[in-house]
């Protein structure tokens, strides 16, 4: 595994030293004729190459710290209930092994409420090493409040979030725009950017918040409106072929979250933030879009290729990909008595390990892999570390 650094300022293209050469936190766009992470292929006018797109959310433990002391154990670096350090150091490493020209980071990057003195604890002594190179969305612990197993934090509303990857001033206050997207009253970091051929759009659905007033319809002009009128100029002004879409709280579900009242296979099942997303999915169903991705399920699953109702779509349908596997804590994957999956879409699932998604992404084509690279707690290491998983298609553009 590389060096890994846990503060390391941007370089202007040109000027790096020769002692940091090969250092994943230094990754930079620039042409200095040497390896992964400097690649002297621009993203914008690649001819014929292949992008490697690392994929996964639900990551960092809550580290014990004085912010945290209040907290209950359990919730908290250490726990055995958790993945923890192990399994987030081990996605970062196996992200790292990818050498990905981009990371998708799905959501909840950070338990339990994201705070800036988590992030740093946490998610920057692992994943810190891959900073420059991630395109995160947030999640709910990123955004909301956790009241839950003892616990009582009052939400972040993404302040965390963006000053951890927006950067911030000495009092801590985010910087308005940056890595992560803008952080104003009408933009809450949703922002798009292409490798090659594909165009992929980073969302955020974390709509009951207070920085989206709490307001979830997609219609009256509010702040998630807004972004949804974004995404559709966005995917209006797109002229590439091939389309990805990620944000955290999946539309359809695998595992057990799913309530009882609404089926697996129901749009929305995963929540109202699910819910609500179902309008991104018309968006980006009428324009040809290829991939979805989510976070939030503790678990990860491949749909088969749908339309914006759960129907299955063959020629013209988007693939989700739930990967939460990052290292935070383990869902179980809902099944029938039978054994098989609830949600019939499920082509595949896994929930018994950590892991990150590696997407393959040609000029006109993808392809997937998954692979666990820890064992979830209580499962046999040898049975657990046999799953894998993959996939292959076309652009829809």
């Amino acid at each position: 595994m590389r060096l890994r650094m846990r503060k390391l300022p941007l370089i202007a293209a040109g000027v790096v030293a020769a002692s940091v050469l090969g250092i994943a936190g230094a990754a930079v766009a620039q042409n200095v004729g040497n390896v992964w992470p400097y690649d002297s292929t621009p993203s914008s006018s690649a001819n014929g190459k292949t992008f490697t797109l690392a994929a996964v959310g639900d990551i960092a433990c809550e580290p014990d710290d004085s912010t945290n002391a209040a907290n209950p154990s359990s919730l908290k670096c250490g726990s055995t209930s958790l993945g923890g350090y192990d399994a987030e150091f081990a996605t970062a490493k196996q992200a790292d092994d990818m050498q990905p020209d981009a990371v998708a980071l799905l959501g909840d990057e950070q338990y339990q409420v994201g705070k800036l003195s988590d992030f740093e604890g946490s998610f920057e002594t692992a994943w810190g090493g891959l900073k420059f190179l991630e395109k995160p969305a947030p999640g709910n612990h990123e955004y909301y409040s956790y009241q839950k197993k003892g616990d009582d934090e009052a939400g972040q509303n993404g302040n965390g979030y963006f000053a951890y990857f927006n950067g911030h001033d000495q009092a801590g206050t985010p910087n308005a725009s940056g890595q992560a997207g803008d952080d104003t009253a009408s933009n809450q970091g949703w922002y798009s950017y292409n490798l090659g051929n594909w165009h992929i759009i980073s969302l955020n659905v974390e709509c009951n918040s207070d920085a989206f007033n709490n307001d979830c319809s997609t219609t009256d002009g509010g702040v998630l409106s807004q972004e949804t009128s974004w995404l559709a100029q966005d995917l209006k002004g797109n002229s590439r072929p091939c389309t990805i879409a990620y944000w955290h709280q999946p539309t359809f579900s695998a595992t057990t979250a799913s309530t009882a009242t609404v089926p697996a296979s129901a749009v929305g099942a995963g929540g109202q933030e699910g819910q609500v997303a179902d309008a991104w999915w018309k968006l980006l169903y009428a324009n040809k879009a290829t991939l979805i991705l989510n976070g939030h399920e503790h678990a990860y699953a491949r749909f088969q290729p749908m339309d914006p109702a759960g129907n299955p779509d063959p020629k013209k349908g988007i693939t989700q990909l739930t990967i939460g596997t990052g290292g935070e804590a383990l869902d179980t994957i809902a099944t029938n008595a039978d054994g098989s999956y609830a949600n019939p879409n499920v082509v595949s699932a896994y929930d018994e390990g950590y892991g990150v998604g590696d997407l393959k992404l040609s000029p006109s084509s993808w392809s997937f892999s998954y692979k666990p690279v820890l064992a979830g707690t209580g499962f046999d290491s040898a049975t657990a570390l046999s799953y894998s998983d993959s996939a292959s298609g076309k652009c829809n553009g």
